[in-house]
Order: structure tokens, then C-alpha cells, then sequence
């Protein structure tokens, strides 16, 4: 009997001490997820951000938006109709209607992000970093003025080696070919290098459109040559700028979580 109680008695203790982690996880939950609705982490307080701020670019966003739901809506609705009910019509009509929304927002957002560092040092490089898989982009500039912060960066894809400068062209391509010349010695001759010029001059690519622009350059590479040739290229040293103490204006890039909305 009184093993019988004192097991009884260990069970509730247990129990109790159960219910109290209970609690306190609960508690813990709860207070963190008031701390991310105050930090403004939450999924529509991204979203009211990204508006926000492409609505400073292009005050008529909430109007392309509507716009945008309106006709997506109205084709969908049409085609779905003859296949379902429409009530079924309308259901899938709206998700649709929504992501079309969104899809122009996030377009619309990256044009104004990349229209608030455009001219910035490091702005070819943070549109470089918007690259997805198969690329090997350097967050530093490779070579680079001191006196008048004309840079020279890298990326490594399918189409070879990708030499993006930032600064007037005259001096932007003397710039590019030192970069160039410091390539060669440790890449082999089927390894082509294209210099793409950033800006809105003459024979320039404007920063919004330079992945675009990279992504059609012919293919000479397999994914196992892009490794080699990263590898080859990561021996070479890449002579840092002097920077001031501070914001690193070479990080300086869109905020790519915030355009996923």
C-alpha cells in the first residue's frame, strides 16, 4: 500500500511538472510571437513594406496592382466557367487574381530597389548577388581605383567569366582589361571572358537589366567546368579597397526576402 501511494504521489508530481513545461512553452510561444509582430517580421508587414517603399518609385502601383487582379480574374473566371460551376469558377479565379497582384509588385518592387542604388558604389555587385544556382559571384570588386572608385566584379557561369564594371566607360574598359590580364594566366583559352559595362551611356547595360543581359550570353560551360574555373580563379588574391569604418558599401544590396513578399 504504501509503494502503491508514494508511486501515486510521484505520478502527480510528474504530472504537475508536465502541465508547468506545458505552460511555459506556451507562454515562451506566445511572447515570441508578439516580439516578431512588434519586430514587423510577419508576412504582411513585409508586404506593407514592399509596398511602401515601391509606392515612393511609382505612386500608381496600388492602381496596376487592381489592374493586374482585374483582368487575371476576369480571364480566369471566363475560362474556368465552361469547366465548372461558377461558383468553383469564382473560388479559383480570386487565388489567381491575388498572385497576379503580387507578381507585379515584386517586379515592380526590384525596379525600385535597384533605382535606389543605382550610381552606388557596389550596385553592380548587388544586383550580381540577385544571381540564382550555377553562379559564382564576388561580393568584392576584383580590381578597383582607389582615387575615383571605378570597380571591376566577378561572376563565374555557363557562359564563362562575367567582368562587370562600375564607372565611366573610357575608364571602366582600362580597368577591365588589368582585371582581364590578371584572368588569363590561370584560365585556359576555351575560357571566355565577357566585360559588361553597367550604366545608362552608350554600349552600357542598365543595372536593372544586367542579369537579364548575362543570362542570354551563349553557353561554353558544364556545371563541373564552372567549379573548375571558380577554383582556378579563387587562387588569385583580390586586392581589398581601403574602407572606411562603418556601412560596407560593397554590401549594399535589395532586400531579396522583402521582394518574396
Amino acid at each position: 500500500m504504501a509503494d502503491s501511494k508514494i508511486s501515486k504521489q510521484q505520478a502527480k508530481s510528474e504530472l504537475k511538472k508536465l502541465r508547468e513545461q506545458q505552460k511555459t512553452q506556451k507562454k515562451q510561444r506566445k511572447a515570441a510571437r508578439k516580439a516578431k509582430k512588434a519586430s514587423g517580421e510577419g508576412i504582411f508587414s513585409r508586404i506593407k513594406q514592399v509596398f511602401s517603399m515601391t509606392r515612393s518609385f511609382d505612386p500608381n502601383i496600388g492602381w496596376w496592382m487592381l489592374l493586374a487582379a482585374v483582368v487575371t480574374f476576369a480571364v480566369v473566371f471566363v475560362i474556368t466557367q465552361f469547366l465548372f460551376h461558377w461558383i468553383v469558377a469564382l473560388l479559383m479565379s480570386l487565388p489567381f487574381a491575388l498572385l497576379a497582384a503580387m507578381i507585379l509588385m515584386n517586379r515592380r518592387a526590384e525596379k525600385a530597389a535597384f533605382a535606389r542604388i543605382e550610381g552606388r558604389p557596389g550596385a553592380a555587385a548587388a544586383a550580381l548577388n540577385t544571381l540564382r544556382r550555377g553562379w559564382v559571384v564576388t561580393e568584392e570588386p576584383i580590381q578597383m581605383d582607389p582615387k575615383t572608385q571605378d570597380a571591376v566584379f566577378r561572376a563565374i557561369g555557363k557562359p564563362g567569366v562575367i567582368l562587370v564594371t562600375e564607372g565611366p566607360p573610357a575608364r571602366a574598359k582600362k580597368l577591365a582589361s588589368k582585371a582581364q590580364k590578371r584572368l588569363r594566366p590561370v584560365l585556359r583559352d576555351e575560357v571566355p571572358v565577357h566585360i559588361v559595362q553597367t550604366g545608362r551611356g552608350h554600349d552600357q547595360v542598365p543595372l536593372p537589366k544586367l542579369t537579364k543581359h548575362i543570362k542570354k550570353l551563349d553557353k561554353s560551360l558544364n556545371k563541373h567546368e564552372v567549379h573548375e574555373v571558380e577554383r582556378r580563379l579563387s587562387t588569385l588574391p583580390i586586392g581589398k579597397p581601403p574602407i572606411p569604418k562603418g556601412v560596407d558599401p560593397w554590401r549594399a544590396r535589395p532586400d531579396r526576402k522583402a521582394l518574396r513578399g
